[in-house]
């Protein structure tokens, strides 16, 4: 290999260990009290972990999750673990969906199960 070309990889490489490893100044300032008090109290992920939580306990979305073969618990534990931006997705589609749009919720449920399944993260479903 060329021994310029070398030098010159090493040479960038050591620079930009360098750059990331030197410290950088950090900010910092008062909270007023107004600002505290306008906060939200609880999470915004609890809020839609709940919302979602009480669409899945329905009697009419469990019912479809057993036709379709999902186990009610396997379904709860998977929404559970949802980043916070797959649930407050789910949960703003929840809200938009009209009384029979419930049928999407489970929908959705299922195509992360069967990906989460397929990549190998759980076995929800049993394979050959």
């Amino acid at each position: 290999m060329n021994t310029t070309l070398v030098k010159v990889v090493v040479g960038v490489t050591l620079s930009a260990f360098l750059t990331v490893a030197l410290p950088s100044p950090a900010q910092a300032g008062l909270i007023g009290n107004a600002a505290l008090l306008d906060a939200p109290q609880g999470s915004a992920r609890d809020a839609q972990l709940a919302r979602v939580q009480v669409a899945l306990a329905r009697a009419d979305v469990q019912q479809q999750l057993q036709v379709r073969g999902v186990d009610a618990n396997d379904a709860a534990e998977r929404v559970a673990a949802l980043s916070d931006s797959e649930l407050s997705t789910l949960a703003t589609r929840i809200d938009q969906q009209p009384a029979g749009g419930i049928l999407a919720l489970i929908g959705a449920v299922f195509v992360v199960l069967i990906i989460l399944d397929y990549v190998g993260v759980t076995k929800v479903f049993r394979h050959r």
